[in-house]
């Protein structure tokens, strides 16, 4: 590939040619933002290849990652920067009158998730590849993201979020590592002559996973994981037995959006459909790439390990015992052993209410052999805890099943080698309050590990004001080395030092007040204090909170013409899920409040209000810098 920015615009114009027939000059922008991924993607590649043939020849212990949601953001800046070519590309595309900001505007957000926990995933894969450790990402490959948030009169409407209309660069479709995913149906089993159990799943909906691979790119390093979308499509096996419309229905419902209203109960089992999906596919993924390079699976719990983000991959449990004792003939104490050195979890909610449970009926007839899995371990663990507690009530508030409920967090608990919290609080929490039972019987599963975010994202990338005003101050290394953004306590004291900062300060609010102006119309006086709360809308995150606080404000101020504070401007950026009703009740409160307060000549001198529709990682990165 290209080393310097003249060989960089040799490739681009042979390969404009080549691709889309044009000259570099008579090109759309698309086609130019689409060459651009499909160049980096392929310079990634060769990393790419030299860290799978690593990862087998040195027999290393993989990590997988299992999340409904990767929140990876726009990767065009955030994958040149990682491999080192930003500058050679950035002046290589000016030379043909191409400004390269253009191209990073034109790239959308990937439609793969809603919040922290998506936001999480991906930080943590950037962080596996920059640290030169192997680990892939496993999710689903969604048509449309959430949606696409507008404010209308005052209120969120949702529009399509459509992230894949001009294609992505990025993937890779491996159509050859397909598998099979089943649902519905009847089990049937019977012994063999040795004694063995053999099940048969007849009467399935089988719909085929196909994966579509996105590098992971590390920083400064050759080290590039992969991140594993998967696709449904039909499969001609799968047919069999169900209407043809109704079967290519329920297959492109699997990959539609992310989290479908589950208010219903259809929309609950098609929750559970995309849960199983992604949880069954990734697992028979791993256990062929295992065999592949060894002649069983038992070292599998030695060479991989499940993270499962919160309860939604769950499944992945009941699914390798599957594949152990029906597929590989494993006694259950074989397979067991092996499942329980394999799996982790960690837990995002301490609230009793969003801990995720499904009626029995559901799991049972939607994955009947996974149901008859779930049964069986919950019938031991129970038996277990029996024999050394001797209490029913303690027995009956572990329980995986209980109530007519599989509780997806109490099976997480039980297989997984370690539980861990997201910040520290949070786990002591767990550990002395809504997981207080478990921790009685595991205590040393429970850990800690608190959330981060890649300094590289959030601070080098996008916020090069502040990267050079570091750079100057300790050198770069601290992007390598984040440890060393300790050694600015030397010069903490230092007076120009915090002028500097300051005026860097000023400028991203400046960003930010030019970004509102632009799409929103709304002027910001950048010398009040930004008082920012960004994230998803609910109740408990305490957004009204928030907004009661500025309607008092509002009020103090009418009723004391003495009492001015100083300047505040509040920026709101949330989505309501579309049938969250308080949520979306809490939008509209605050474009009233807005409403009455920026239009108020009084007051709107100290007060303003301002909500930031469709947020989004890009948005975000504005926003919190």
């Amino acid at each position: 590939m290209f080393q310097n920015k003249e060989e960089f615009v040799a490739e681009y114009t042979k390969r404009m040619a080549e691709a889309y027939g044009r000259s570099v000059e008579q090109s759309h922008i698309i086609e130019r933002f689409l060459l651009l991924g499909d160049m980096t993607r392929e310079y990634a590649s060769v990393n790419w290849k030299q860290t799978k043939e690593a990862v087998a020849n040195n027999q290393s212990r993989q990590m997988w990652y299992f999340s409904m949601e990767f929140l990876i953001g726009r990767l065009l800046t955030n994958n040149l920067m990682n491999l080192g070519i930003y500058d050679i590309v950035k002046e290589g595309l000016a030379e043909m009158n191409i400004d390269i900001n253009d191209l990073e505007e034109l790239e959308p957000d990937a439609g793969l998730g809603n919040g922290g926990l998506g936001r999480l995933a991906a930080c943590f894969m950037d962080s596996l590849a920059s640290l030169e450790l192997p680990g892939n990402g496993n999710c689903i490959r969604y048509d449309y993201g959430l949606f696409k948030q507008k404010i209308i009169d005052g209120k969120q409407v949702e529009v399509p979020d459509m992230w894949l209309r001009y294609g992505n660069p990025w993937e890779v479709r491996k159509a050859k590592h397909a598998v099979n995913v089943k649902f519905w149906g009847r089990i049937e089993t019977s012994f063999r002559e040795d004694g063995t159990m053999e099940v048969r799943h007849l009467d399935a909906e089988t719909i085929k996973a196909v994966p579509y691979d996105v590098p992971v790119v590390g920083h400064n390093t050759k080290v590039t994981n992969t991140l594993r979308l998967w696709k449904p499509e039909a499969n001609e096996e799968g047919i069999e037995g169900h209407d043809f419309i109704t079967y290519i229905q329920e297959v492109n419902k699997i990959s539609q959006n992310v989290y479908p209203d589950d208010s219903t109960e259809e929309g609950r089992i098609l929750r559970i459909k995309q849960e199983y999906f992604f949880a069954s596919a990734g697992v028979q993924a791993m256990v062929k790439q295992h065999l592949r390079t060894y002649p069983n699976l038992d070292n599998f719990a030695e060479k991989n390990c499940i993270q499962m983000n919160d309860t939604h991959p769950i499944l992945v449990i009941p699914e390798l015992m599957r594949i152990l004792l029906d597929e590989y003939k494993y006694s259950w104490e074989q397979a067991w052993d092996i499942v329980t050195h394999t799996v982790a979890y960690t837990n995002h909610t301490v609230m009793a209410e969003a801990l995720e449970k499904w009626p029995v009926h559901m799991i049972q007839r939607l994955l009947p052999r996974i149901y008859m899995l779930i049964e069986e371990i919950n019938a031991r663990f129970v038996r277990e805890v029996n024999a050394k507690f001797n209490d029913f009530h303690f027995t009956n508030r572990v329980a995986i099943i209980r109530e007519g409920m599989v509780h997806m967090a109490h099976l997480g608990i039980v297989a997984g080698y370690s539980v861990n919290g997201v910040a520290a609080l949070h786990t002591e929490i767990l550990k002395n309050d809504c997981m207080k039972d478990f921790y009685t019987v595991f205590p040393e599963k429970f850990n800690n590990k608190t959330n981060g975010v890649t300094h590289r994202r959030w601070l080098a990338y996008s916020n090069p004001q502040l990267r050079s005003l570091l750079d100057e101050t300790i050198g770069p290394e601290w992007i390598d080395h984040p440890e060393q953004l300790g050694n600015l306590m030397a010069h903490v004291d230092d007076p120009i030092l915090q002028n500097r900062f300051m005026e860097v300060k000023k400028q991203r609010k400046e960003i930010l007040a030019a970004y509102i102006q632009k799409t929103l119309g709304i002027t910001v006086d950048t010398n009040s204090i930004f008082d920012v709360q960004a994230k998803r809308l609910h109740a408990y995150k305490r957004q009204l909170l928030n907004v009661l606080r500025i309607m008092y404000t509002y009020q103090k101020m009418k009723a004391d013409p003495n009492y001015r504070p100083y300047p505040r401007t509040y920026f709101f950026a949330a989505k309501a899920a579309p049938a969250y009703t308080f949520a979306k009740k809490v939008i509209e409160l605050i474009h009233s409040v807005a409403n009455v307060v920026n239009n108020d000549p009084e007051v709107n001198g100290f007060i303003k209000v301002v909500f930031i529709p469709n947020y989004s990682v890009s948005i975000a990165e504005i926003l919190m810098n």
